[in-house]
């Protein structure tokens, strides 16, 4: 009895005086719930006495030797409370589309710089404290490195501080608002430029929100927002944006679209010295493209050759003559004309022709 009444004891104590932890457990958990402390009804994570809050949240309990094996999605998980915030309506083509239209964006003005751009989809920015152990983790929707990474990112997360951190990365509030909360946490660990798309189709708990894509720059007084992307010279948010939201059926991209990716292609390029030669991929197709020129441009030149010849000995020619031609375009054209002046007929000249190469 003695023992029982000494742990009630205790876990009285606690309650009255509850340790910094508890206090901001209880915190977070009670504006997840929309109790007191929480105007607003949403998680909120003080850190250094700056409050992050995350609308559009709930708060999940997830102990620090358990988030390394943790394999699901959040927005952010903090040691010191050990909680995690998570989205709280379920992840919908609409919120993902943007990702991918981004990666796909990407990919074509990297091979119009001939830059190596990375694009590594939904990442893990990790800080760790003093003693490497996790401290603080976010989940990026989607980041990009626009120059060669000195230290590939090793692991399941990309480390802040020993590794370099992205040079855009991507938000898309669907049913979030980053501003609040993850842009202050992006702002004090010295991301360079992070983008916040609200996508066109509206979800139904935050049908207000204006849609378009924000473009929040570093400076030396924290984050401004700018009409145009450092990481991409010349592409502004308004183009960012459109691309991401296009609907075309059967069509990757539009013509507008493709226009603004080849333009900031040209100028990463032309800064690094660059061009779609230096694609390995491009580089083949435009050199097969060459050629498949050269040999039109060849064939053209036979036909109205030939042609004056087979028109001055009255010899008709079929429809089909313009399309063999092409498989002949290579043999030399003092041969050609042999054949063409002595032969009979066409097919005689066809006959005669495939025994030059006998």
């Amino acid at each position: 009895m003695g023992v029982a009444r000494e742990l009630r004891k205790k876990a009285a104590m606690n309650t009255e005086n509850p340790s910094p932890k508890q206090r901001q457990q209880a915190t977070v958990q009670a504006a997840a719930n929309g109790g007191p402390g929480a105007p607003e009804a949403m998680p909120t994570v003080t850190i250094d006495g700056v409050a992050h809050e995350f609308p559009g949240c709930r708060a999940v309990n997830i102990p620090r030797d358990e988030i390394a094996d943790y394999d699901g999605r959040y927005e952010f998980w903090d040691a010191d409370t050990e909680t995690a915030l998570m989205v709280c309506e379920p992840t919908s083509p609409y919120h993902e589309r943007s990702s991918v239209r981004l990666a796909r964006m990407t990919d074509r003005i990297a091979a119009a710089s001939g830059i190596d751009i990375e694009v590594l989809g939904a990442s893990d920015l990790l800080l760790r404290d003093r003693n490497g152990n996790r401290h603080r983790i976010m989940q990026a929707d989607q980041i990009v490195y626009t120059r060669p990474i000195m230290s590939r990112p090793l692991g399941h997360a990309v480390e802040v501080g020993p590794e370099e951190i992205p040079d855009v990365v991507l938000e898309v509030d669907l049913t979030t608002d980053v501003r609040r909360g993850k842009l202050k946490l992006y702002e004090s660990w010295r991301f360079p430029e992070v983008w916040v798309e609200v996508p066109e189709e509206r979800a139904p708990s935050r049908p207000n929100r204006k849609p378009g894509l924000t473009i929040y720059l570093l400076g030396n007084d924290g984050y401004h927002e700018a009409p145009t992307s450092i990481a991409f010279p010349t592409w502004t948010g308004v183009e960012i944006h459109a691309g991401m939201n296009e609907h075309r059926a059967g069509k990757p991209i539009s013509e507008a679209t493709a226009a603004v990716l080849r333009r900031v292609g040209r100028v990463m390029g032309k800064a690094a010295g660059t061009g779609p030669d230096n694609d390995p991929f491009l580089r083949a197709e435009r050199a097969e493209s060459r050629d498949e020129g050269r040999i039109e441009g060849r064939v053209e030149t036979l036909r109205e050759i030939l042609g004056d010849v087979f028109e001055a000995r009255a010899i008709p020619l079929s429809a089909q003559f313009n399309e063999r031609l092409v498989a002949s375009a290579d043999k030399p054209v003092k041969a050609l004309l042999g054949v063409a002046r002595m032969c009979r007929n066409e097919d005689d000249f066809w006959r005669r022709l495939a025994g030059l190469g006998r």
